[in-house]
């Protein structure tokens, strides 16, 4: 990803530095402080395990209620209730009443919840072509009634679109450190440990599913290569960051040169495809302060950048309604529409 300092090109305007900007989104009361970027609110809110399996239950069995994760995820209440919380004050899940012989609550995803679709398809992706899961579940594109195997492309011109192909013009304030404090309900056990969630992915979620591993494969897409910058850009403890780079190494994600700078792999590379949704619906959803832009262009078409999902088998667009994923012993579930 070329990160020079060039001017934006097309997309909305954006504030310069010393404008007002509020970093709230209108009307939601879950917006994360103003001083954080809409990537950083962004990986404040995601960068969790728990938090990415709920979201994932929610869109693959339709699971709505507090007992239903419970007892789909063996998650612990304490750290159940607290991702939930968390969940609806981001404004991606709303408690609403039903009755089932008594009065109950179930949490329903509103339309940036939906929207997060994109990104779990995004993650499942990656998943299948550089975690060698053959074992992973079949995306079915309705449209054209075949294996998906979604690719990602530029929504303006419809090309096959890499970290490579794109330009980033970053505002100054465009930062990570500070997106926010530990948890205060720390996992009891790790989701990891468990192998039969149906259409987990671990490789992801190690990756993704840490605020600081997230935040330190964002900083990398941005151009981001030696420890002490590293360091700088995330106010990150060394042994913190020593820690997290061993473990992109083993995983080949990351790698040193003879200059001992940290540079992604080809697997790395390719995580763009999920970077570039959660930056996308960052964007969209958790507008951050003056100066906080973070605009990333289409280098061959000059567009900005807007991600789109494309089916290998007949090149259209994939849209949340007209996928599902084949899901065997999960046949009423598995073909309900995301």
């Amino acid at each position: 990803m070329d990160t020079k300092e060039l001017p934006a090109m097309g997309g909305r305007s954006r504030p310069e530095v010393g404008e007002s900007g509020s970093g709230a989104h209108p009307g939601d009361a879950g917006a994360g402080p103003p001083e954080l970027s809409s990537i950083g609110q962004a990986l404040g809110i995601l960068g969790d395990r728990w938090v990415l399996l709920i979201l994932q239950r929610a869109f693959l069995l339709r699971i709505r209620t507090f007992a239903g994760w419970r007892d789909e995820l063996g998650i612990s209440e304490s750290v159940l209730a607290a991702r939930l919380k968390e969940l609806v004050k981001n404004g991606i899940f709303v408690r609403t009443a039903y009755r089932d012989g008594r009065m109950r609550q179930e949490y329903r995803l509103t339309e940036p919840g939906l929207r997060l679709w994109s990104l779990l398809v995004a993650i499942h992706s990656w998943e299948r072509d550089w975690a060698d899961r053959p074992d992973l579940l079949t995306l079915v594109h309705d449209t054209c009634g075949g294996d998906a195997r979604p690719y990602l492309g530029c929504g303006a011109c419809r090309a096959p679109m890499s970290a490579r192909d794109t330009h980033t013009d970053r505002g100054p304030l465009a930062t990570f450190s500070r997106i926010g404090l530990p948890r205060h309900h720390r996992r009891t056990v790790r989701p990891d440990e468990r192998s039969d969630y149906v259409g987990y992915c671990p490789l992801s979620m190690e990756i993704l599913g840490d605020r600081w591993s997230t935040t330190i494969l964002a900083a990398a897409f941005l151009g981001v290569r030696r420890f002490v910058d590293f360091q700088a850009e995330l106010g990150i403890a060394p042994s913190v960051l020593t820690d997290r780079l061993k473990r992109f190494a083993e995983l080949g994600v990351m790698q040193t040169d003879a200059a001992r700078n940290y540079r992604l792999t080809d697997k790395g590379m390719a995580f763009f495809e999920v970077f570039a949704f959660l930056t996308h619906w960052a964007q969209e959803e958790r507008p951050g302060p003056a100066g906080s832009y973070l605009d990333i262009t289409h280098k061959p078409c000059g567009a900005v950048l807007l991600p789109v999902l494309i089916c290998r088998r007949c090149e259209g667009v994939l849209e949340r309604r007209e996928i599902h994923f084949d899901m065997p012993g999960h046949q009423r579930v598995g073909h309900q529409r995301w």
